[in-house]
Order: C-alpha cells, then sequence, then structure tokens
C-alpha cells in the first residue's frame, strides 16, 4: 500500500453504481438466461470508463473499476470455477429475522436482480479456470486507466474470499466446511496471482470474518464461528503466500444492508483472529451507527506494526450525505487510537452496488458521498500532519 508520510489518502470498498441496464443483463448472466456478450463487454466497458473518472473527479486515491464486470462480489467465480450448480439455501441474517416487519419492508423497498440467497452451491470439486477471465478483466481495466487523463495514486481489484464463498454457496460435495474452504483458497490463488501480477493491489472480500457470526453460526457457541474465522484465515494466508504483502489488503465488514445489525459479533472478538492475515492493510466499517464506537478496540487491540487501517468512514447504505468534518472526526479518532496517522487510510464501510442493482444509495449521491470523503480526508490531513 502506499507509504503517506503526510496525507491521508482516500480509497473504498470496491463496487459502485452500475446503469440499470446493465445490472439487469448482469442478472441473466448470473441465472445463465442468454444474453448479447458482445453488449454486454460494451456495456461493461463503457460502465467502467464511467466509474474510474467519476472517482478521480471525486478525489479518490486509489480507486478500482467498479466491479463493473462482475454480477456480485462473489458469484462471478460460479463463472471462474467448476463445481457449481444447483441452489443454496443461505440462511437469512439473525437479526432480520428477529424483526420481520423490518425483513418485509426490506424486501419491499429492494429489487435483486441476483439471488445471494440461492446461489449455486458446491457439488463437485472446485477448480480455477477463469484465467482468461480474470486476465481479460485486468487488461480491460489497465486500458481504461491508461484512456484517463489523471491516475490513482494506486489502482485495486477485488476478489472474493474463500469465507464467502463457503457461506453463500453452500457445500453439497467436501467432507467438512474445513476441507471446502480449503479447496476455494486453493483454487482462488491463481485469481489472487493474477491481479497482483497485472500490477493492482488485491483487496480480498471477506464479510463471513464478522457478517458468519449472525448468519451461518447464528444461535452457536462464539467459539465455532472463531474456528471458522480462523480456517478462512489459514486459507486466504496460504492462497496469498509469496505475493507481495504491501500488494494485499483485507476488506472486513458485517453486512452491507442497512438494518438493525443487533446481532453484530464486537469488533474485540475478533480483533486479534483478523490480525493473523498476512496483509499490509485491513479496512474495517466504522461508519454505521452500530459500530463507530469500536475504533476504541484498537486501543486495546493494538493493530499489527507492519499493517495499517483503512477506515470506513462512509456509511455505504444511507443517503445521507456525511458532512466532511464528520468524516475528518472519524479519521482522526481511527487515528488517534492507531497512534500514528501515517498508518491510516480513508475508506467506506463497504461497496455501493455489491450485487448488480441492489445499491441502497442513489447514484448521485454516491459521488457525493466520495467527494465528502475526500474532503474530510483533506481537513483530517490539516488537523493531524499541520
Amino acid at each position: 500500500m502506499p507509504n503517506a508520510e503526510n496525507q491521508i489518502l482516500t480509497t473504498h470498498a470496491g463496487s459502485l453504481p452500475r446503469s440499470k441496464r446493465l445490472a439487469e443483463m448482469l442478472g441473466r448472466k448470473s441465472r445463465h438466461e442468454p444474453v448479447d456478450e458482445g453488449l454486454l463487454e460494451q456495456m461493461t466497458a463503457e460502465s467502467t470508463a464511467r466509474v474510474i473518472a467519476r472517482q478521480l473527479e471525486c478525489g479518490i486515491d486509489i480507486g478500482n473499476n467498479g466491479e463493473q464486470a462482475r454480477e456480485s462480489f462473489f458469484t462471478y467465480v460460479q463463472h471462474r470455477m467448476t463445481g457449481f450448480s444447483g441452489k443454496s439455501q443461505r440462511p437469512v441474517m439473525s437479526d432480520l429475522r428477529r424483526y420481520p416487519s423490518y425483513f418485509e419492508l426490506l424486501r419491499d423497498r429492494t429489487r435483486a436482480n441476483v439471488d445471494l440467497l440461492h446461489a449455486p452451491q458446491a457439488t463437485g470439486e472446485v477448480r480455477y479456470i477463469g484465467l482468461d477471465a480474470v486476465k481479460k478483466e485486468c487488461a480491460d481495466f489497465r486500458r481504461a486507466l491508461d484512456a484517463q487523463k489523471s491516475r490513482f495514486v494506486e489502482p485495486f481489484m477485488t476478489s472474493a474470499s474463500p469465507g464467502i464463498i463457503a457461506a453463500a454457496m453452500l457445500n453439497a460435495h467436501y467432507a467438512s466446511l474445513a476441507d471446502y474452504i480449503a479447496a476455494l483458497g486453493t483454487a482462488l490463488r491463481t485469481e489472487y496471482e493474477a491481479i497482483v501480477n497485472s500490477g493492482f493491489v488485491l483487496q480480498i472480500d471477506a464479510p463471513d470474518l464478522a457478517m458468519e457470526r449472525h448468519t451461518s453460526f447464528a444461535g452457536k457457541p462464539l467459539k465455532e464461528f472463531l474456528i471458522f474465522v480462523d480456517e478462512v484465515i489459514t486459507a486466504i494466508n496460504r492462497a496469498i503466500d509469496g505475493l507481495p504483502k504491501e500488494k494485499v489488503r483485507l476488506h472486513v465488514c458485517w453486512g452491507n444492508y442497512e438494518g438493525p445489525h443487533t446481532d453484530d459479533v464486537a469488533l474485540d472478538e475478533i480483533a486479534e483472529h483478523l490480525y493473523r492475515a498476512e496483509v499490509s492493510a485491513l479496512l474495517l466499517s466504522m461508519a454505521n451507527p452500530r459500530h463507530e464506537h469500536e475504533y476504541r478496540s484498537l486501543k486495546s487491540h493494538p493493530l499489527p506494526e507492519s499493517m495499517k487501517l483503512i477506515v470506513g468512514a462512509i456509511d455505504s447504505t444511507t443517503n445521507y450525505v456525511e458532512h466532511p468534518e464528520v468524516v475528518a472526526d472519524r479519521i482522526e479518532r481511527a487515528a488517534h487510537a492507531v497512534g500514528d496517522p501515517r498508518r491510516i487510510m480513508a475508506g467506506t464501510d463497504c461497496g455501493f452496488d455489491t450485487s448488480a442493482g441492489f445499491g441502497m444509495v442513489a447514484e448521485e449521491l454516491v459521488w457525493e458521498k466520495l467527494r465528502a470523503l475526500s474532503e474530510g480526508a483533506a481537513i483530517a490531513t490539516h488537523r493531524l500532519f499541520g
């Protein structure tokens, strides 16, 4: 990750708004319905160029392709791996089951193009066969970057963690969940290497490392969830072994949905386990009302010296546009908790369109939020560095 000696750099969690037409087409592809591949490629290229330009206009320092070519942040792997078929029956988050009237409200307000609760399941050996696909995505991103007049400080690209795939694309083949996670880690190594070898920072998206406590492991002893976390971290570390540590960052969140989140696991419970990841930076949700206070955990559970913190300073589920002063305050609190502002970057809690067309924030407000992030980071830079 870039080493900013006197500046708070800005980034975000990955997914950015897709056009309605593109989202609908990606939804059809996710269901294996016929699509015009030529038209899909053209729309993806146009949308990628658009989101890159908008990030640069908003002052984002470390940006990406907005995941425009993918149907969602993890189910895209069904097109790049063997072994998936049929449908999973993923548990609904326990906080949504606890408040059924809110769950109904949420379903009435959203219309998903991609069904994340019934993704394909693992019915055979998972192997990565999508090297050409990830290389093409990287090449398309590089081409779109080169067409811009301005540049990011550094570009990044996302990839799913073995844990979120294992949790949401359920196991109907391997002898155990641990075996399935390990197999996924082995398969994903191909994608992780391709992204880094293409000159991009790799962000591994791992909401499973927090969210699964109130999803797959709801009602179970905390110890069982922590065993799962450790198994996922082990699989990630094996998958990135040999890659430059400064080229890998990890994103952890409690689920990118506007809900009660009353069953979320505390950062205090998982921090030391997350720190076992051999990555250079950890992106954590710290802007939403349920986790904004958890910068305090960084005092009782100090961040490893080799790791930076990307502070979630923008809530990706609400149409409130954060005031830059609020963003600056969030950054400053985290910087003081870590003890060194040079180890801090500013980001978003999660993506804005993690599943095609499922964003909860209006597109024009996404850009306002990213602009507020940049303005808040500038204020924090002045306060922290003078």
